[in-house]
């Protein structure tokens, strides 16, 4: 097996964000045809799913947890919908919160839930557990946002770019991408940018708006989270790998072979855990990403097309939606 722990600071893979060309002359474009990783086909499970799967007809796009609300946050495609489930009482009937669009990404800072919808040009704000709706209206085709202290970016899908707010109120547009996909925001006011087109991840001050430098990420990027020690951790889902990035100064620190597909990605920063779902072979593998490679802890058989991961930071359970109907599972791990 391939054990890498590699550092990058300059060459061919190493540019500035200055455009969004995808000529074969760009540095950070994998081949001539471009298109962005997918997750793969899950096969018909071959053993049952780890601990209680709560059934959920159609396909879940997302989930996350509020913690200080205990309650689990999943979006549904068809009709678009946000399920409410009470941690406590995961079998319990959910509430429903409609939306305007479908939402292919969930995140959350405390009692709110950052829920993009790119059909209608608009970041929805749920706050739990009252479920109140806040609606920012974002031209761009929001797909993906992260907040932290009242600052949030947003990754604009259509007009490949990034928008920063302070609260409610646009700040800075940035540009310079060939696709923006995600936006995590770090400690410090920095950022990074998840670009699937490129397979690349971009430094982004969210105070000045300006794009910094952009590193190759693998074969075919396709999610991120960011993890305690301000590093940004992404799949790799055509190479099977496992990287992560220090995107501050740009060098990427670690290199992981993780065979199956992996596309779900969620960090659990108490017991520093990353679980990442292998959708080629419907499980899920927690990690540990303290030391200088990740350690596997924990490997469980999921739901069928497992595209969707979060953590439960309280209890640590894990929960895998489905993207082909199979449910929403929770284990106890």
């Amino acid at each position: 097996m391939r054990r890498l722990v590699i550092v990058l600071l300059a060459g061919s893979a190493l540019v500035t964000g200055c455009g969004n060309s995808q000529s074969p002359q760009d540095e950070l474009q994998v081949s001539d045809t471009v298109t962005a990783a997918q997750p793969a086909s899950s096969p018909v499970p071959g053993v049952a799913p780890e601990g209680t799967v709560l059934p959920l007809d159609g396909q879940v796009t997302a989930v996350t947890v509020v913690d200080s609300a205990r309650t689990a946050v999943v979006a549904l495609a068809d009709p678009p919908a946000l399920r409410l489930y009470d941690l406590g009482q995961p079998t319990a009937e959910p509430r429903t919160v409609p939306l305007p669009g479908r939402v292919d990404q969930l995140s959350t800072d405390g009692a709110t839930v950052l829920a993009p919808v790119r059909t209608a040009n608009a970041l929805l704000r749920v706050t739990l557990p009252a479920a109140t709706v806040q609606t920012t209206k974002l031209d761009g085709g929001p797909v993906a946002a992260s907040e932290r202290a009242g600052r949030t970016v947003v990754a604009l899908a259509a007009s490949k770019s990034v928008a920063v707010l302070d609260g409610d109120k646009l700040i800075h547009t940035v540009g310079g991408l060939a696709s923006a996909d995600q936006a995590l925001l770090l400690n410090g006011g920095k950022a990074a940018v998840l670009d699937r087109l490129h397979t690349a991840v971009y430094d982004l001050d969210a105070g000045t708006g300006k794009l910094g430098a952009g590193l190759r990420a693998g074969d075919g990027a396709t999610n991120a989270v960011t993890d305690i020690y301000g590093r940004v951790l992404v799949t790799d889902t055509r190479a099977g790998e496992l990287l992560v990035f220090r995107p501050d100064t740009m060098i990427m620190l670690q290199r992981y072979p993780v065979p199956g597909a992996p596309y779900g990605i969620a960090y659990d920063e108490k017991r520093n855990l990353v679980w990442v779902t292998l959708t080629e072979r419907n499980q899920v593998v927690g990690y540990d990403v303290a030391g200088g490679e990740p350690v596997e802890r924990h490997r469980y058989a999921t739901v069928r097309q497992p595209n969707s991961v979060a953590v439960d930071p309280t209890s640590g359970a894990v929960l895998v939606a489905s993207a082909a109907g199979g449910g929403v599972q929770v284990i106890k791990s």
